[in-house]
Order: C-alpha cells, then structure tokens, then sequence
C-alpha cells in the first residue's frame, strides 16, 4: 500500500501535477472538528445527511429571495453574513453525517452538487439588485461560480477526484460576500468597489475554473500513468 501510494506521488510529480492553489476550504478539517458534537446530536435525533442538503438549500433560497425583495434593508444585508456561516455549518455536517455514520448514497451526492449551486445562485441574487453594482457584472459572477461548481466535480469523471482549488471556491465565495454584506449593513460607502468588486470576482472565479480543469487533468494523467506502471 505504501510503495502504491508513493508510486502515486511520483507519477503526479512527473505529470506535472501541481497542489490545490490555497482557498478557505484549507481549515475545513479544524471546522469539522468544532462540529463533530453537534454532528453526533444530529445522528443521534434521527436526522439524516440529505435532510440537512435540503434544508440548508431551502434555507438559503428563503433568505435570498427574502434579502432580494427587501433589498434596501440593512438588517437582511447584516443578516447575510450569518447565515453563509450556518451555511458553510450545514454543508460540512451533512457531510460528516455521511461519512461518518453511513449514510453516503448516490441520492445523497446528487443532492450535494444541486443543492450547492442552487443556495449560490439564490445567495448571490442581492447583489446583482443593488444600485451600486451592476446586475450584468453580478449576473456573470453567479454564472462562472455555477462554472466553477462543474469544473469541480466533472473531474470525477475523468477519474480525478472532486477538485476543490481556489482562489474562489465555495467558502472563499461565502467570506468575501458575506464580508461585503457585512459593510453595505453597516452603511459604509460602497461606490469606491461598485466598478472593481464584479470584474475582479469574475476574473478569480475564471482562474478558479482554470485551476481546477488544469489540476484534474494533471490528477488523471499521473493516475493513468501509475496504473500502468503497476
């Protein structure tokens, strides 16, 4: 097992396969572990993985569409930044509820990729209604983060595993909006970003997809090349 493992290094080494660009997704391990005992409550009541992908999507679209509606409301924008933090919570239990206590299914990874770009796509909305931003920029960034989500996961299908490089991944994407929401709650002038905030999202979320199609290539090659060297 040791000598496949390093077998497997080398050949990724020698196809050019490069480590994940750094992202927040880095202290996911330490996150998880602050909410193993909440997890364990969880399986404990009864209450499974899927439960919690769907609830975290319903969630997130109510609180979308709800900041949406009322977008002029500094309380919803101040609300923003907490949830994307219950959020990111949800999405790591459900899969901790998963691995940890069998109940991985082909249903229950289905639901994890819909359910991601979907609470994005609603999540984001706000933003492309405020007056300061415009909604073509903000339009384009929901759909490159949408990109960004299939880059990852059709990796899998060239026998790479799911990519999750940065610099824009999901939780990178939940700190900066969630930081943004946090200045337009607090009334704090947003003019000076309203022109370089969209472009600059856009062009990380581009090298983001970038990364993450370059680094699954290179992860299939260097597998493809250590399967016929065994």
């Amino acid at each position: 097992m040791e000598t496949k493992s390093r077998s497997l290094a080398q050949g990724m080494t020698l196809c050019g396969y490069t480590k994940p660009v750094p992202s927040t997704y880095s202290v996911k391990p330490a996150f998880q572990r602050g909410l193993r005992p909440l997890v364990s409550l969880f399986a404990r009541a009864g209450i499974t993985a899927n439960e919690v992908t769907l609830l975290a999507c319903v969630l997130s679209a109510s609180v979308g569409v709800l900041t949406a509606w009322r977008i002029q409301s500094r309380f919803l924008m101040l609300l923003l930044p907490v949830f994307f933090f219950v959020r990111m919570a949800l999405n790591a239990m459900d899969g901790m509820l998963a691995r940890e206590f069998g109940q991985k299914s082909a249903l229950g990874t289905c639901l994890n990729e819909l359910c991601d770009v979907i609470s994005d796509a609603f999540l984001l909305l706000p933003f492309a209604l405020l007056p300061a931003f415009d909604p073509v920029w903000m339009g384009a960034i929901i759909v490159l983060a949408v990109i960004s989500e299939m880059a990852g996961t059709v990796a899998v299908m060239i026998g790479a595993s799911r990519r999750y490089d940065g610099p824009m991944g999901k939780s990178d994407r939940a700190f900066v909006f969630g930081a943004l929401a946090l200045w337009i709650g607090l009334g704090w002038n947003i003019i000076w970003v309203s022109w370089l905030f969209p472009r600059l999202m856009a062009l990380l979320l581009a090298v983001t997809i970038v990364n993450r199609i370059r680094n699954a290539l290179a992860e299939s090659r260097a597998s493809l090349t250590t399967s016929r060297s065994c």
